[in-house]
């Protein structure tokens, strides 16, 4: 079967409690700020407790786009090679054996892109074959999941790397002070995770990834993405989320469930991406999980902020490393983003 084989995050060096990064915006917005009390509430309902960073808190000061996406290129190398050896590691498997790469991020542009800047930081196969995926936002972790079940699926006998690499600090809008921008800047962190993901014909203990799913939702591109001008990314983000969730998610999963001949009931693990408070709580709500079965979703949030692509990638690390099912167990890895849409993978244990 095709399985999830390792899976490791890789964060900055720089790490900080979140009230010293609030103390940071404050100063920085000063008298823009009609309410700082406000701010400071904002940033109190996100969930995070503390947050790494690209770079050292007083680099952000007077920093261009153009400097901030050199930085991601050098600091997106080093978090990709190490997390990638990390899960290379876990997995028992060696540079040699990859036979593709994702590679997925939203949060900077590169070209050649990282991928291939991997491929001479560690020497990697010349013939392996690259898929660098922009856009997805913080549905990119699952997509990537999937596209990589698919290629192994063809190709039975190798081995996929995902890479995600997110560095959000580094798109931040210093001078924008719109509640989106004030959310976003106290919900997003900087990491990386990879997960490798083997073919039927090799060896692995990891969950089986047993399906795949997407779903897009025509006519929502409004509810998240960027807005992109000579400032560089400005955040899209609508009110709706947690909207989206309760109107789509339960009725994705059911369908997606259904055709493996299971229901919500069977599945007894979920690795879902950590979006925020008011959409882990919207996930909760419409598919009716019990109290706990966001445990690690919510723990992820606290510990580290939003990842975008590579939340639900840290998640799935915190489940195999720490909460580890049950053989058998069926589970559900998933995560929405821009288009609107979502991706499902179902496992088993």
């Amino acid at each position: 079967m095709t399985r999830i084989a390792g899976v490791a995050s890789a964060l900055p060096q720089h790490k900080y409690d979140q009230r010293v990064l609030l103390t940071a915006l404050q100063k920085h917005w000063g008298p823009k700020l009609d309410n700082p009390v406000f701010v400071e509430r904002l940033q109190a309902r996100v969930g995070v407790e503390t947050r790494y960073l690209a770079l050292p808190i007083q680099e952000y000061y007077g920093l261009t786009w153009g400097a901030a996406n050199n930085h991601w290129i050098e600091v997106a190398q080093d978090l990709g090679q190490k997390a990638l050896c990390c899960a290379l590691s876990r997995s028992g498997f060696s540079t040699g054996d990859l036979g593709a790469i994702f590679f997925v991020s939203v949060t900077g542009i590169s070209s050649p892109s990282i991928d291939a800047r991997l491929v001479n930081r560690m020497n990697l196969p010349v013939n392996i074959k690259r898929v660098p995926i922009f856009g997805l936002g913080c549905v990119a972790g699952a997509a990537g999941i999937s596209r990589a079940a698919d290629y192994v699926l063809a190709y039975p006998k190798q081995v996929a790397a995902v890479i995600s690499v997110e560095l959000c600090s580094l798109t931040l809008q210093r001078e924008d002070i719109s509640i989106a921008n004030i959310i976003s800047s106290g919900l997003f962190g900087d990491g990386a995770a990879a997960v490798l993901v083997s073919g039927a014909e090799r060896t692995a203990d990891g969950p089986e990834i047993l399906a795949t799913r997407s779903v897009f939702y025509p006519n929502s591109e409004h509810v998240m993405g960027w807005d992109i001008s000579e400032k560089g990314f400005s955040i899209v983000l609508s009110r709706e989320v947690p909207e989206v969730v309760q109107d789509h998610l339960a009725s994705d999963v059911d369908a997606f469930l259904d055709e493996q001949g299971l229901s919500r009931t069977d599945i007894g693990a979920w690795v879902l991406h950590t979006g925020g408070p008011r959409v882990l709580e919207a996930t909760a709500t419409a598919l009716e999980l019990p109290e706990g079965a966001l445990a690690a979703s919510w723990e992820c949030l606290r510990r580290t902020g939003n990842l975008s692509s590579a939340s639900v990638l840290l998640v799935l690390e915190e489940v195999m490393t720490k909460r580890r099912p049950a053989p058998g167990t069926y589970s559900i890895l998933a995560a929405m983003g821009p288009g609107f849409c979502s991706e499902l993978v179902l496992l088993r244990w």
